[in-house]
This record gives C-alpha cells, structure tokens and sequence, in this order.
C-alpha cells in the first residue's frame, strides 16, 4: 500500500535533529510542504536545508513550545506561508532526569512537564481550530513506551509521556466527528544524538538498551517517521485515539 496524503502541508516541532528532522524529511520525499519548527535554530535550519537539496518545500519556524504566545505565531506563519494546515507533528520533548522519583527536582519537573505536555497541549490548542476551519486533518503526539508502563528512574519522564497519552485520547474523541485524527506514537529506545550521548561512555549500557527489545536492537529514526507517516496518511482514515507502540517488542514481554 502507498501512502496518500489529502493535505499538502505538515508541521513538525521539534524538526532541528533526530526524529523530527527523519519525518520532516520524509514528509517532504512524499511531496508535501514542511514547516520545520525548533528551538534550535542552526539545527532546525540544518533540516530545511537538507529538504531544499533534495528538492523539496520548506520553512523554519523557531518556537518555544511552552510559550502561547510562540505557538500562536508558529501557527499563524504556517498560514501565512502555505495558507492551510494538513498534518501536525507533535514532536518537540526532553528528557533530563536520571533518578528515582525521591531524587528528583522541582526544576526538572516543571521543565519535563513544561515541554512535554504543556508544549503538546498548546501546540493541539492552536492547531485544531485550524483544522475544523479546513474540515478536517491529522495530528500525530510523539509519546513513548515510557508512557505505556514504568520507566524506573525517569518517573517525571513516564508520567509526562502517559500525559501525551491522554492528550491525544481525549482530543481524538472530543473531534473524532469533525474529520481530526489524533494519534500518538510511542517509540522505544531509539538511535538518535540524545541515545548515543548518553550511551557512548559506556557501551555496556548501548548492549543493554538493544537487548530490552527482542529484536536485537535499538530503532531509527526511519522507523518512527514511517509509523508518523502512516498515522497522518490517508491509510489510517479509521484509526484515532490509538498510541502505537513502535518498539521491537519491548511492550509485548
């Protein structure tokens, strides 16, 4: 089955680097525009770039996604140079903390709780008036398998993630009759800047990470754009509300 797309324009925050620079990329292969959005500006440029050269259409936007006031401004210059609003890609997120849940700082919890489920529920807050206005559209929350159990020393990361979860439950339900999909995809360890930053000092913890899935290793970020492309695509018209879990297993043990 090819992918089909009924709008031809997608955002994704988020889009400086590692997944949301791999779906920004793979959005535009199947022909649409992108709006890239980021606080990293060299990054999130470095990804518009990468789109041009290979002949594709795309804009950088920077936004703090915990900020109304940015979201608001990535939104309307969407409009402004595209016009409309196909598909969303909730991308943006950290992950700071490294201890159990006694261990942990006000600080990081306003900060994991800030960019995680407040910068989703603004972006969400301003893309779906935009979307009923348009009669419809799809947007895609990237959660984590973090979210679908325990994550033992990352406990503000787990809730934060099952937030997401319930975001993109409820919106989906809320506007599951006005034509707006909502899903999230839930990645396992994946091989990004962040997964070998933290890994490459110890390359016994890197062994570990692929022996959580029963596949034998860690996912790329191909592979979550490929699942964000099909949650978006025209192919999953009948699936709203689901998180997909895109982990070699992990869940299934």
């Amino acid at each position: 089955m090819s992918l089909s797309f009924s709008g031809r324009v997608a955002l994704v925050t988020g889009g400086g680097a590692g997944i949301g620079r791999a779906t920004a990329l793979a959005f535009a292969h199947e022909g649409l525009k992108v709006v890239v959005s980021d606080v990293d500006a060299a990054g999130g440029e470095g990804t518009v770039e990468l789109i041009r050269t290979a002949g594709g259409e795309a804009i950088f936007v920077g936004c703090d996604v915990t900020r109304d006031a940015e979201v608001k401004a990535l939104l309307d210059a969407t409009l402004a140079a595209y016009g409309r609003l196909g598909y969303c890609f909730n991308n943006a997120g950290i992950e700071i903390e490294k201890g159990k849940l006694a261990e942990g700082s006000e600080a990081e919890f306003d900060a994991i709780m800030g960019v995680n489920v407040k910068g989703v529920w603004l972006c969400m807050k301003h893309q779906i008036p935009q979307l009923l206005a348009q009669g419809g559209g799809a947007i895609v929350n990237t959660a984590s398998v973090a979210g679908l159990g325990a994550a033992p020393k990352m406990s503000i990361y787990a809730a934060s993630k099952h937030a997401v979860i319930g975001l993109t439950k409820s919106a989906a339900i809320e506007y599951a009759k006005k034509k707006i999909r909502v899903n999230a995809v839930c990645p396992a360890v994946i091989d990004t800047a962040m997964f070998r930053r933290a890994y490459e000092a110890d390359p016994k913890k890197g062994e570990f990470a692929a022996a959580m899935h029963p596949v034998g290793r860690i996912g790329t970020v191909e592979e979550i754009a490929t699942a964000v492309l099909y949650l978006c695509s025209d192919g999953a018209a009948f699936t709203t509300g689901h998180a997909l879990a895109v982990d070699g297993g992990a869940t299934a043990i």
